[in-house]
């Protein structure tokens, strides 16, 4: 059993933060993803004040996970598969600066390895367009209510239904076939 104090956090923000839990969710070493709000100026954000882009918040989701068992360039990779890191307006249907992608570290090494396989999708030249995803330190995260939280298990057909009509599906496996 891994203590506490082994437990890392990871934070991602790539649109809305229905479409980004179960990329993350059920693999050994993951022990929590959180839908939440981070990066803004208001304490305590709801959704409707969030999806509103004045309180400077954007989606993401908040993975706790066990270093040994799921290294942090792991939930990196999976992070870049799920996102349009070309897109400075948002994701996909998703418009607005609440929902434009970023990384937030919370140690100096998730920020190293953040940087380097930012630049390593750059020079891999997958993409025409610029890579745009930000990285920034990480900052208060605010856990979304509770009915946001495991969406994809507690609505599967609605699920389904936002990550078909949204793009992201088309998208992501187009790109990353």
């Amino acid at each position: 059993m891994t203590k506490n104090n082994e437990l890392e956090k990871a934070t991602f923000a790539g649109g809305c933060f229905w479409c980004m839990v179960k990329p993350f969710d059920e693999f050994p070493g993951i022990h929590e993803v959180i839908s939440g709000y981070t990066g803004g100026h208001v304490e305590n954000p709801t959704y409707e004040e969030v999806k509103t882009g004045t309180t400077g918040h954007r989606e993401v989701v908040q993975i706790t996970f066990d270093p040994s068992l799921f290294p942090y360039k792991d939930l990196l990779d999976i992070f870049w598969r799920n996102i349009d890191p070309t897109d400075e307006g948002g994701q996909f249907i998703d418009r607005g600066e609440q929902y434009k992608t970023a990384i937030y570290y919370h140690t100096d090494e998730q920020k190293q390895l953040a940087e380097h396989t930012k630049r390593q999708l750059a020079e891999s030249n997958k993409f025409a367009e610029p890579i745009v995803t930000d990285i920034f330190p990480a900052s208060t995260f605010y856990p979304a209510e509770d009915y946001h939280q495991d969406f994809y298990k507690k609505n599967p057909l609605h699920y389904k239904k936002e990550v078909e009509e949204s793009g992201r599906k088309i998208f992501t496996e187009s790109q990353w076939k």
